[in-house]
């Protein structure tokens, strides 16, 4: 056993049949989760962001260095400000930097160089992926497997935003370093990810598209 503190586990065991029940209700409340690209501006309390940040802090991480900082924007200036970035890199994507293939594949989605969900949705989320981590004393810390615990992290936080009843769009331009400028984080911090959240648009619409059966995506080895 390891000299660090441990504490026993704080484990609920159900029966089978609550096992059953609570893993197909969250799977029929996950599988109705749709990225959303037209947005109400109706607000959203800062409490639900904080709690849906709460969850995504809880997720697991190398050697638990928990490599994220979150940065939750509400600020109609720094949202319009993003979004100018965001346009121009996006802009360059799709007449300069993506393959033809890439475009192709893009087109049953409708998406273009315009973001305005930027700008209209009450809150965006930057999730910036730490290298290094300072303790109190200024000493700098290694991180270690920082993209898998970043990734794990936006999953909780997106699974978090869609219980709480909220619509989220993911949102990855590239490069994204404008968002480190914008928002003021240090050169340690790479951004990762942008997370669109809010009420959609009454006459918002999504693409009609499918996912993959449980038997193309899964093997069970019994």
């Amino acid at each position: 056993m390891a000299d660090a503190p441990f504490t026993p586990l704080k484990f609920e065991h159900l029966t089978e049949e609550e096992l059953r029940r609570r893993s197909l209700a969250f799977f029929e409340q996950m599988v109705t989760r749709r990225t959303v690209r037209e947005y109400s501006s109706k607000p959203v309390p800062r409490e639900v962001i904080e709690n849906a940040l709460r969850t995504a802090g809880a997720a697991p991480s190398g050697a638990n260095m928990q490599p994220w900082h979150f940065v939750a924007v509400s600020n109609p200036e720094l949202k319009k400000r993003i979004r100018e970035a965001a346009e121009q890199e996006e802009k360059a994507f799709y007449e300069h930097r993506a393959s033809d293939e890439w475009l192709e594949a893009l087109k049953p989605l409708g998406t273009d160089a315009s973001k305005p969900f930027l700008e209209d949705a009450p809150w965006l989320i930057a999730v910036f992926l730490k290298k290094f981590t300072f303790d109190e004393a200024g000493k700098r810390h290694k991180n270690y497997y920082t993209a898998e615990s970043v990734g794990i992290a936006c999953g909780f936080l997106l699974a978090a935003l869609h219980q709480a009843g909220l619509a989220t769009l993911t949102h990855t331009p590239s490069p994204m370093k404008f968002l480190g400028e914008v928002l003021e984080r240090p050169a340690t911090e790479r951004a990762y990810m942008l997370i669109v959240t809010g009420f959609p648009a009454e006459d918002a619409t999504v693409p009609v598209i499918t996912k993959e059966s449980l038997e193309r995506i899964a093997t069970f080895k019994t």
